[in-house]
């Protein structure tokens, strides 16, 4: 990725927003919470998921729904570490990851199959739950003193106005 692409798509839509008068704090959580929504195991439930926490927890949907959009790479890189604590955490049998595994469920028990890749699924969306709580304050601490930091160099604006 160059830097010029996360300059146009991730930081210049932050200080946008930064200038504009949003708070350093809020604008940290809600791209926390975004980026945590946006790493859950279940793909394609993120964008409404973030929707829904943003506007009940009052944050910025702009910031909250690019904390997703970047953590969309993440989501799949996890999905696999998230499946298999899930099977160790409930003890459940390990999901086949070989092709003839899968398709020999498939062909045979594909019921069971379907069973099976709902309870793997909510084993790891466990897992990520109990992450999740531990993974935003981690990301919105840092984040909002950079936050603070870029508005206080800002002309005619300081951190403790926003």
């Amino acid at each position: 990725m160059s830097k010029g692409f996360l300059r146009r798509t991730v930081f210049s839509p932050l200080s946008r927003l930064l200038r504009r008068g949003a708070s350093p704090q809020r604008l940290a959580w809600s791209l926390a919470i975004g980026f945590v929504i946006g790493v859950n195991p279940i793909i394609g439930s993120t964008t409404l998921v973030t929707i829904a926490v943003a506007h009940f927890c009052k944050l910025n949907h702009t910031a909250a729904q690019l904390g997703t959009h970047t953590g969309y790479p993440l989501q799949i890189l996890l999905l696999f570490p998230f499946l298999h604590a899930g099977t160790l955490l409930f003890g459940t049998r390990p999901m086949p990851l070989d092709r003839m595994g899968i398709l020999s469920l498939l062909q045979h028990h594909p019921l069971q199959l379907v069973r099976d890749l709902w309870t793997w699924e909510w084993h790891a969306l466990v897992v990520w739950a109990i992450v999740a709580p531990l993974l935003m304050p981690a990301i919105a601490l840092p984040l909002r003193h950079v936050f603070q930091r870029t508005l206080s160099q800002q002309p005619g604006q300081t951190a403790e106005t926003a």
